[in-house]
């Protein structure tokens, strides 16, 4: 009886080390190739749905992780509602807690997933049906040269942010453009961003002027963050061309600011491209802007100083202090409202009357005196510009006076005076191509100048040099013509006809060249100085007064509010760029033509301001009164010189030619940015 219990007992024992031998087995062999399990998302969701507490994981540091739960009805609505939950976690194949990993299985991974679809879709030629993929294809490179694609600081293993820290992948579901549904879903970006990453900011814009607009007034107009920061290509704030995008992205909502805005030297540069000059944040604020009248935003009067002295802050490598004149000015003042800017109104209003003006009368001058030489000719009536020295010798008569003066010339200008002309007229078109690159910020030409200075602070530089020497070349003409008046007091006569003072005869001369113009008379016998040659000459003083007078205020505001109001300034930067506008123009036009492309000039270059000397026979054709004062006084021989040598004629012409090309390429270059509606 004892053999037998003793054979069943070994029987059990050895079923038992056998069954459980085999278990060990299975579990070993299960360890190294689990059986797959057929998983669909109910399986999936039974766990996931939030229903049964929250579930964690463990981290790469031992700490625990908190899992998204998955909403089903959520799920089911998102763009991602027909997939699998498998087909994105590619590494798990079981349905049990916590589940074993596939080793080497691709990892759940947005942005690639989506680039395969869109290769996929570019493959079988069907882009055309499905053009979201497009869309996050390009968002997905946007993201990769962002910000948020980059290392974090804190933890080099983590990016900034991924897809799925703003996307919701479960739920994930953006309305179309312009969908009422759309407007709705982008008041919830602030959430968004705020409430993982950037909490700080989130308070402060939903105290702002846009996040009271947002969640009190339900204003789905109002700036979120997507609208100043952008959404996948979002860059450092820190860098330059954020700072200029963020104030574009202001001028998206508030047009007409940022258009006054660009008419400002400040957003000059800004459009040029660069970003040293304020720019709406720095004015305004970024995520806590509040009313200027509220106490507390940045420009009420009583902190609107300070927020000027963050630039102006009269540190030695900065800008000079701001004074109390600047809180008058206005970055955003227009010319179309007399109630709110009255000074500047009435100033554009008569900057554009006087250049409606000039422009008619000398325009239609010079069209009027070129048809005028048109119908001569046409008419066959001979042509007064034959050079003395041209006429061969055989042709003069041994009467003909030419014949003495046949390589004679009359003096003009001494060397002072074509010296003077030649800087002066250096350092306008300098001012012109610097000044008129800031004024047509927008265009191409004005960023490429820009770019060969290297800044607009070193285009700054040489215009102020220009503009210096410009009005010191002014500085001692003044002195010299002076010195000339006391020198010669006695005889002096302001009225007289080598005086550039306008007299009754210059009215006699207009009213008689529109005669001629029209053929109902002679043309008139002009003095020493014509009357359009006097205009330009006391245009200059005008020039002077208010290019020069308007471009030291702008140039050292610190000092002129000291005892000017601000709004000074906007009038200075009216008149500065309106006249900078005539006075270019008008020399590249009018005073091109009455020197160098009428009929009778042709072909260019005149080189008298060059040579300062005329041909005896040009002479008596322009300066026929005092050609004949001179005759009757026996004063000519004094104003007779040699001609100038060849070589220094050549120099001559080269030079003009050079200059009068420069000139027009200018005008070119302003007349298209005018007509293209840039700047003005």
């Amino acid at each position: 009886m004892h053999t037998s219990k003793l054979a069943a007992w070994m029987a059990t024992a050895t079923v038992f080390v056998a069954a459980s031998l085999s278990s060990a087995l299975a579990m070993a062999a299960g360890s190294a190739a689990p059986v797959e399990q057929k998983l669909d998302n109910a399986t999936c969701q039974s766990c996931h749905d939030g229903k049964k507490g929250e579930l964690e994981i463990p981290t790469a540091s031992g700490e625990k992780r908190a899992l998204q739960p998955v909403a089903p009805d959520n799920y089911k609505k998102s763009v991602h509602g027909k997939m699998e939950c498998v087909a994105c976690h590619k590494d798990i194949i079981d349905s049990t807690s916590s589940h074993v990993r596939v080793s080497g299985a691709p990892k759940a991974e947005c942005a690639q997933c989506h680039l395969d679809l869109w290769d996929a879709a570019k493959k079988d030629n069907k882009t055309a049906e499905k053009p979201r993929l497009g869309v996050v294809a390009e968002n997905v490179a946007a993201y990769k040269k962002s910000f948020h694609a980059q290392p974090d600081k804190d933890d080099p293993t983590r990016l900034m942010a991924t897809c799925s820290d703003c996307h919701n992948v479960h739920s994930f579901d953006v309305p179309s453009r312009g969908t009422a549904e759309r407007k709705e879903w982008h008041l919830t970006v602030p959430n968004v961003c705020g409430e993982k990453c950037h909490a700080d900011h989130l308070e402060d814009w939903t105290g702002s002027v846009h996040g009271k607009a947002a969640t009190e007034k339900h204003n789905l107009k109002t700036a979120v963050c997507s609208d100043c920061h952008t959404t996948h290509d979002i860059i450092s704030s820190t860098l330059d061309q954020a700072k200029l995008d963020i104030t574009a992205s202001c001028g998206n909502c508030h047009q007409d600011a940022l258009k006054s805005y660009k008419a400002s030297y400040h957003g000059q540069v800004n459009t040029l491209g660069y970003a040293y000059t304020a720019k709406c944040f720095d004015c305004h604020g970024s995520h806590a802007i509040q009313p200027s009248k509220d106490p507390a935003s940045k420009l009420h009067p009583q902190n609107r100083l300070k927020t000027c002295q963050k630039c102006h802050n009269g540190k030695p490598d900065a800008l000079p202090l701001a004074t109390a004149g600047f809180l008058s000015f206005s970055p955003h003042g227009t010319s179309d409202n007399f109630g709110k800017y009255p000074e500047i109104w009435l100033t554009t209003k008569f900057m554009i009357a006087l250049l409606i003006g000039v422009f008619a009368f000398f325009w239609a001058h010079s069209i009027l005196w070129w048809y005028r030489e048109y119908r001569d000719r046409k008419e066959g009536k001979a042509h007064w510009h034959i050079r003395s020295h041209d006429i061969p010798p055989e042709i003069l008569s041994g009467g003909d006076r030419r014949q003495d003066h046949a390589h004679k010339y009359v003096r003009r200008f001494g060397p002072m005076w074509r010296l003077a002309h030649l800087v002066f007229a250096l350092s306008v078109m300098t001012l012109v191509l610097t000044g008129m690159a800031a004024f047509y910020a927008e265009t191409g030409w004005a960023k490429a100048v820009m770019a060969a200075f290297g800044s607009p602070q070193t285009a700054g530089l040489v215009h102020r040099v220009a503009a210096f020497t410009m009005l010191g070349i002014f500085f001692i003409h003044l002195i010299a013509v002076s010195a000339n008046i006391l020198r010669n007091w006695k005889d002096f006569e302001f009225f007289g006809p080598d005086s550039f003072v306008p007299n009754w005869k210059d009215l006699a001369d207009i009213i008689g060249m529109f005669k001629w113009f029209l053929g109902k008379g002679a043309r008139p016998a002009i003095e020493r100085w014509s009357y359009w040659e006097k205009f330009d000459y006391w245009a200059v003083f005008w020039g002077m007064a208010i290019i020069g007078g308007s471009g030291m205020m702008l140039a050292f505001p610190h000092i002129v509010a000291k005892f000017l109001p601000g709004w000074v300034f906007n009038v200075a930067m009216v008149v500065h760029g309106e006249e900078a506008f005539l006075a270019a123009v008008f020399l590249f036009t009018v005073h091109f033509f009455n020197n160098h492309f009428r009929p009778d000039k042709l072909p260019p270059p005149d080189v008298v301001m060059f040579t300062g000397v005329q041909s005896l026979d040009e002479f008596k054709h322009e300066h026929t009164a005092q050609y004949q004062r001179l005759v009757e006084t026996g004063q000519l021989e004094q104003y007779m010189v040699e001609a100038p040598s060849a070589p220094f004629t050549l120099a001559s012409k080269i030079l003009g030619l050079t200059l009068i090309v420069i000139g027009l390429g200018l005008l070119l270059v302003i007349a298209f940015s005018f007509f293209g509606g840039a700047g003005r």
